[in-house]
């Protein structure tokens, strides 16, 4: 029987009452293991510790292990690789990957020298990467989607050099790196946008890739459970890095996946102890942290800590001297190790300990320089990927430890500047060339050439028989899906567009709903809409859905809700069709993001709707939204409550008076911010038509309201200037002749102010006023400077004229722009309007504060009355009218002259 290892004696808190029986049971539990195995003593232990709750024993919980390999060496499954030719074929991807970024920063110094790019990641990774390619990450081989790699984004020079090889990418396109201009390069990083038949997903806003691959994963369930699209062979692999995982997003939705059991989920965490200024970790070991937080939250942890040069030294470890030096040594020492040499590993780390010293003095310095991390062993990579891509009922997270700069030597290897380095010297690249056996002369180096072995040769034979026993190359993007939809006409929606009727009013909220309600009554694409919540339902009035369709759960409903006895009570289920995301924005935009690149991920068309507070929305989760533009998102998202006046009593945290601009810098995100229920129906109608039926690569933020009032109803024929962005609501008349005129436009909550200014400036003034609803600012912009550019580059063709142009030339007199948001959002269109025409704007820049809505609105000074104002000021500028007429109507209407400015309020 083993002796019991001194540091398993000396362990425990307080003071051993009775050591001899200490030692019988641990000389116990060293006999079980000894011949009964592991498990066995795995499974006494569970019992005995259950035994011990029973009886009220307080036991606190430990979610770490020792700091050596989950799986032991005779239980690691074997690679059938060819061992040989995969090193061959890693050593050319490692000397490609490097030459792009060395000659994007040597070459072209014209044009302003360096480009940038990363070396060291892909140099830690490489092995895992490999691997991967070659043994597990499946490709779209029946037309349903293989598996989905989030690729740790500084990696990117490793994916090229690999597609390379395959033939996938040129030596031109190698030489454009960071070049993209003209339309030959590869993007900096991965991204969909910019490489659309390439890249998947978007990586390297750090901690976006973690989050957005649990909501992935969970979305592949969701998809099988609906009986949508069979998933049940398709995995998540995502490849984070250790310093990524203190983004707050890369850890915040590990428990969801732990509670849902994504055994499709693997986390692969690429541990070289390195962020990008200097260690993780200096003074702990994040490896050990991230194994607790993991374990703690429910997922299965596999640690790959040590390659197999080290497994001799560990079986000799008898009395657990090594177990502890590696344990007790913190990440700042072992970084120290790996940037110095075998002398000093051997001084410093096994120097610490007499026994350990021992251990090694047969062994020379380079010996000890050989004895690898675990992400650098083939052999322990390939035995981890396939315990963890078999593993069930769980998702899984691989920490993996690896060197950064691996490979690079004295110019980055194990340093803090590894992450910086981009550039390196010939003496440094002919090192790397002699350390990975690259077939370049001496007199070649400064050319640093891309190095490609004939296709003829085993090296290539073997890459491509890999990936066509696979199911094809990887990564690969599907710009359509094969589907095709046809979406249902106007008329299937024409209760949305008609008149709300004397004494009846709706909210924009509600149009929506019902505009929703009835899409999901159509056969075809009923089923493919997936409405995303964060528990706001009720809010929004959209509780009836979970009776309606039910709540997705994959555990279905294991309890009877309180609420049973209501006619629409929270029902959840496991082919449910809302997702219910709880309070969590990161999580409803994940979700979002998932079903709207469904159509390419998954070649299933999916219709994501997902509903939030509008302050909550962008601003909270604007880098995924950024993220989502990015991936060619198609879906609706819905702000509601929105406005910085429009909500009774919340205050400052809830009022949005800014999301349209955030939306505006979004390209692809087309906005609006509809006033009337006829607005939302023609608007949400073409979304439809474009990302359905024309699968445009667009997204839509609409802006909804709370507030309720009749509704107008459509004036048919201003269908295309509504999706335009303005449309001519009510057209004025003169109360009398000669009176002057003036162009009132509003969106959202304040276009109603508009309508009632225009009665004031008709009664009050006998002023006559047109009446413009603009659902959108940010489009009218975005035409007018379309025009704008053509005039610029066709100087010798007939003038475009923007839209708002058009519509503003035969309605003479000044224009007054009022909305519930800051002025920079109507002040987009400036530039646009005929010339000479005096232009207002008004808006609610500043903090929003709690109070009645009238009271916000005189606060903010975008009420009736400082419209009536500002348009008889528009009119006095322009020698139409008085200036007194402007100080009279401010004596009438009570404005307060002297207050603050609502901006510093």
């Amino acid at each position: 029987m083993s002796a019991i290892p001194e540091y398993i004696l000396g362990a425990g808190a307080g003071k051993d009452e009775d050591p001899t029986e200490t030692r019988e049971w641990l000389e116990a539990m060293a006999a079980v293991i000894e011949s009964e195995g592991k498990e066995r003593a795995h499974f006494l232990l569970e019992q005995m510790l259950e035994e011990a709750r029973q009886h009220g024993i307080d036991l606190p919980f430990s979610a770490t292990t020792g700091y050596v390999n989950t799986i032991e060496p005779e239980n690691e499954e074997k690679s059938p690789g060819n061992l040989f030719l995969e090193g061959r074929l890693r050593a050319y991807m490692r000397w490609n990957a490097m030459a792009m970024v060395v000659k994007a920063n040597r070459l072209h110094p014209e044009d302003g020298g360096d480009l940038g790019g990363h070396i060291s990641s892909y140099a830690s990774v490489a092995t895992m990467f490999e691997t991967g390619f070659n043994h597990f990450w499946h490709g779209d081989q029946d037309g349903n989607g293989g598996d989905l790699l989030y690729f740790q984004g500084h990696s990117a020079p490793g994916v090229y050099a690999r597609a390379f090889l395959e033939g996938r990418l040129s030596e031109e396109n190698l030489l454009n790196f960071r070049q993209e201009v003209h339309g030959k390069g590869l993007s900096s990083y991965p991204h969909p946008k910019l490489m659309h038949n390439f890249w998947q997903f978007p990586t390297v806003s750090m901690g976006l890739g973690p989050i957005m691959a649990i909501y992935q994963a969970r979305f592949l369930k969701y998809l099988h459970a609906r009986g949508i699209a069979d998933t049940s062979k398709r995995k998540v692999w995502v490849f984070c890095g250790d310093g990524e995982m203190d983004e707050p997003e890369s850890r915040g939705a590990i428990g969801l996946a732990a509670r849902e059991g994504l055994d499709n989920l693997i986390f692969v965490i690429n541990c070289n102890l390195q962020r990008l200024d200097g260690p993780v970790r200096g003074n702990g070991k994040i490896i050990q942290e991230l194994e607790g937080e993991f374990r703690g939250a429910g997922w299965n942890v596999l640690k790959l800590i040590w390659g197999s040069y080290w497994d001799p030294l560990l079986a000799r470890d008898k009395d657990g001297a090594l177990r502890k030096l590696m344990m007790d040594t913190n990440d700042g020492e072992y970084q120290a190790c790996k940037a110095n040499d075998g002398a000093y590993v051997r001084k410093h780390f096994f120097g610490k300990d007499p026994r350990t010293l021992k251990m090694v003095e047969h062994m020379s310095d380079d010996a000890i320089w050989s004895l690898q991390r675990g992400g650098h062993d083939p052999r322990k990579v390939y035995a981890a990927f396939a315990r963890a891509s078999k593993h069930v009922g769980q998702p899984t997270v691989l920490l993996v430890k690896t060197i950064k700069g691996y490979g690079m030597g004295k110019s980055g290897e194990g340093k803090n500047i590894a992450h910086q380095v981009k550039k390196l010297t010939d003496f440094d690249i002919k090192a790397f060339r002699d350390r990975f056996n690259i077939p370049v002369p001496d007199e070649k180096i400064s050319e640093i050439p891309f190095c490609k072995p004939e296709e003829n040769t085993p090296e290539m034979e073997y890459l491509h028989s890999r990936r066509k026993n696979l199911g094809g190359y990887l990564p690969e993007r599907r710009t359509k899906s094969d589907e095709s939809f046809t979406v249902p006409s106007m008329d299937a929606f024409k209760a949305v567009l008609e008149p709300s009727g004397e004494g009846h009013s709706i909210s924009t909220t509600q149009a929506f709903v019902r505009f929703l309600n009835q899409l999901l009554r159509d056969k075809a694409l009923g089923p493919r809409v997936v409405p995303i919540l964060v528990d706001e339902a009720r809010t929004f009035g959209m509780e009836g859905l979970f009776r309606q369709i039910g709540i997705y759960n994959p555990a279905g409903q294991q309890y009877t809700p309180v609420d049973r006895d209501q006619v629409m009570y929270y029902r959840e289920d496991v082919a449910g069709q809302v997702l219910q995301e709880g309070i969590n924005e990161a999580g409803g935009t994940s979700s979002w993001i998932a079903a709207a690149t469904s159509y390419s991920s998954n070649n299933r068309i999916m219709l994501p709707f997902y509903v939030f507070y509008s302050m909550f929305g962008f601003q909270r989760v604007g880098d995924l939204i950024w993220a989502a533009g990015d991936m060619q998102a198609r879906g609706f998202l819905l702000g509601g409550t929105s406005g910085r006046t429009t909500l009774n009593g919340e205050g400052l945290q809830h009022e949005d008076g800014h999301s349209h601009m955030i939306a505006a810098t979004v390209p692809n995100c087309v906005s609006y911010d509809p006033a009337y229920a006829h607005e939302v129906a023609i608007i949400m109608h073409d979304g439809l038509k474009r990302m359905v039926e024309k699968q445009d690569n667009v997204f839509y933020y609409i802006t909804l309201l709370n507030e309720n009032y009749a509704q107008p109803g459509l004036k048919p024929g201003t269908e295309e200037h509504i999706i335009k962005g303005m449309y001519l609501l009510e057209e004025g008349q003169a109360p009398k002749k000669g009176a002057p005129m003036v162009n009132l436009m509003g969106s959202g909550s304040i276009m109603r102010e508009s309508v009632a200014a225009k009665k004031l400036l008709e009664d009050d003034w006998g002023i006559g006023a047109n009446l413009w609803s603009c659902p959108s600012f940010t489009e009218l912009a975005r035409d007018g400077r379309a025009a704008e550019r053509w005039n610029m580059l066709h100087p010798d063709q007939p003038e475009r004229q923007p839209f708002v142009t058009e519509q503003l030339s035969g309605h003479a007199g000044p224009v007054v722009a009022s909305t519930d948001y800051v002025r920079a959002y109507p002040e987009q269109i400036r530039a646009f309007l005929p010339q000479g025409r005096t232009f207002k704007v008004l808006g609610t820049d500043g903090f929003g504060r709690s109070d009645f809505r009238t009271r916000l609105r005189e606060h903010f000074e975008i009420n009736r009355h400082y419209i009536v104002v500002a348009a008889l000021k528009a009119l006095a500028e322009e020698g139409t009218l008085p200036v007194a007429k402007v100080t009279e109507a401010i004596r009438k209407y009570g404005l307060d002259t002297d207050k603050l400015d609502p901006l510093y309020a």
